[in-house]
């Protein structure tokens, strides 16, 4: 994946030095999305997520990705398991948790990798991880801080549809 053809994202056109910075920017960008939202809880349709889903997504994307980079430090080529998204808001009680403590979550989650992301050098960024998304391939660590960055970006776009500012989108 090198563009995302529905929020337009070019993963090429994110430099390395730029990531750290973009990742806190986008994190501090989620409180505004989500009080944009008239219920931040409700679903548009049974199968889209509510905003408050997202964020909490977002929160554990940004976990999720900082231990996958850890794990790509330590071990030659490690496969990234999927992380249970569509389990994860089931079991971990997304659209009951406290949208405050979810926000407040995410950006440390996002600072934490943004921090651990902008340590790396260039010989740690062409490290691999097999990527089970979109097809499982070897990916480099340099690709997953900017499909972090992708997914950030892509969510706000969801939780502005998902609370009603244009057309409903998927999970």
């Amino acid at each position: 994946m090198d563009r995302c053809d529905e929020c337009l994202f070019v993963y090429s056109a994110l430099g390395s030095g730029d990531l750290p910075q973009r990742l806190r920017d986008v994190a501090a960008r989620y409180p505004a999305a989500l009080r944009g939202a008239p219920d931040p809880r409700r679903r548009p349709a049974p199968e889209v997520w509510s905003p408050l889903e997202y964020a909490c997504h977002v929160r554990d994307v940004f976990r999720v990705q900082r231990e996958r980079l850890a794990l790509a430090l330590r071990v030659d080529e490690p496969e990234f398991h999927p992380m249970g998204r569509d389990e994860l808001v089931i079991t971990e009680r997304y659209n009951e948790q406290d949208p405050q403590v979810v926000l407040a979550d995410l950006a440390a989650a996002a600072d934490g990798f943004a921090a651990r992301f902008g340590a790396l050098d260039e010989v740690e960024l062409a490290r691999t991880g097999v990527y089970p998304w979109p097809q499982r391939e070897a990916r480099t660590l340099r690709w997953l801080g900017r499909h972090t960055v992708h997914e950030a970006e892509h969510h706000l776009l969801d939780i502005r549809r998902a609370g009603g500012a244009g057309t409903a989108g998927g999970a």
